[in-house]
C-alpha cells in the first residue's frame, strides 16, 4: 500500500471510522475487492468510506463485520457518522450532501430564497432565525457554519460540479439582511460568476406564469448513476429518484430556464444591485 494516501482520523467522525476501517481490512490482508465480495456495493464504495467521503449502508456494514470478523462493530458505529456527517443539518438533507459532493452537475431554483451553495453567513443566519426564532445561538451558528462549510464545493479545482442557478429577480429587489450585507452577498455571487464557477441567470419580476412556481427544485446528475432531484419545503425535504418524475422536473427546469435572462445580462443586473447597496440605494 506505499504511496497511497493517509487518512486523518483526527479530522472528523466519517474520517475515523474510515481509517479504522481500512486499518482492520489491511490488518486481515484483505483487498478492496476481497472485503465487498458477496455484497452489493463496488471496491470503489467501500474506498470512499474508508477516506470519510461515503457514509456506510447499514447493510454493508453488516457485510463488513462478518468479513473482517469485527463482532459487529461497524455496524453498531454508522449510524454515529451518519449523524455526524448531517450535523448542522436535518435527517431528510443528508441524502442530499452526500449527492452534491459527488455530482458532475447542479441545477437550482428557488423563488423564496438565495440557495444554500451561495449564502454568506449573514444571510444563512438570518434565514435560519427565519425558520427557528427561539433557537440558541450556537444552534443557529451550527447550522450557519455548516452551509459554509457546503460552500467549499466551489474552491476544489479538480472536482467541482457545473453549477447552473436560476435566480427570482424579486430577491434582487427586496432583501431580508441590511444593505452592507446585501452587498457583500451579491457581490459573492458575481464573483462566483466570474470565476466561472457558476452560472446564474435572473427570472424577470414581470415574466408572468412560469415553470416551478410552487416550489424550489435541485436537478443533479452524476458520472456513475441517475439523476437525483432534491425539492424542499420550510420543515421538509424529498428525494425523488423516480425516471418520470425526474424527467418532468428536468424539461420544467429547461424551460425555466429558457424564460430568464442570459447570463451575462443576468451577471450585469446582479452586480448593478450589489453597487447600489454598497451606495445605500435601493435597486431600480
Amino acid at each position: 500500500m506505499a504511496g497511497r494516501k493517509d487518512i486523518d482520523g483526527s479530522a472528523s467522525v466519517p474520517e475515523f471510522y474510515g481509517k479504522e476501517l481500512r486499518w482492520k481490512r489491511e490488518e486481515m490482508g484483505l483487498t478492496l475487492q476481497e472485503t465487498v465480495e458477496g455484497s452489493f456495493y463496488a471496491p470503489s464504495y467501500l474506498s470512499e468510506i474508508e477516506r470519510g467521503q461515503r457514509r456506510m449502508p447499514e447493510d454493508l456494514a453488516v457485510h463488513v463485520d462478518r468479513v473482517l470478523k469485527t463482532d459487529g462493530f461497524f455496524g453498531r458505529r454508522c449510524e454515529d457518522v451518519r449523524k455526524a456527517k448531517r450535523k448542522g443539518y436535518a435527517g431528510y438533507f443528508e441524502r442530499v450532501l452526500e449527492a452534491e459532493e459527488r455530482a458532475e452537475s447542479i441545477e437550482e431554483w428557488c423563488p423564496t430564497g438565495i440557495p444554500g451553495l451561495l449564502q454568506t453567513p449573514a444571510y444563512a443566519r438570518a434565514v435560519v432565525l427565519a425558520a427557528h426564532p427561539l433557537m440558541s445561538d450556537d444552534e443557529v451558528e451550527e447550522k450557519v457554519s455548516a452551509r459554509m462549510e457546503r460552500a467549499r464545493l466551489f474552491e476544489d479545482d479538480h472536482k467541482q460540479p457545473e453549477y447552473w442557478v436560476v435566480l427570482p429577480e424579486v430577491l434582487l429587489r427586496n432583501p431580508i439582511i441590511p444593505p452592507e450585507e446585501m452587498a457583500v452577498q451579491l457581490e459573492r455571487i458575481a464573483a462566483l460568476a466570474r470565476r466561472r464557477r457558476i452560472a446564474p441567470q435572473i427570472l424577470p419580476w414581470n415574466c408572468g406564469p412560469h415553470p416551478l412556481m410552487l416550489g424550489m427544485v435541485k436537478i443533479m446528475t452524476f458520472p456513475d448513476a441517475p439523476p437525483l432531484v432534491y425539492t424542499e419545503s420550510s420543515y421538509s425535504g424529498d428525494t425523488i429518484d423516480d425516471p418520470a418524475l425526474v424527467k418532468s422536473y428536468r424539461k420544467a427546469y429547461d424551460r425555466l430556464r429558457a424564460a430568464a435572462l442570459p447570463p451575462e445580462a443576468s451577471l450585469a443586473m446582479i452586480e448593478a444591485a450589489a453597487e447600489d447597496y454598497r451606495n445605500g440605494k435601493q435597486p431600480d
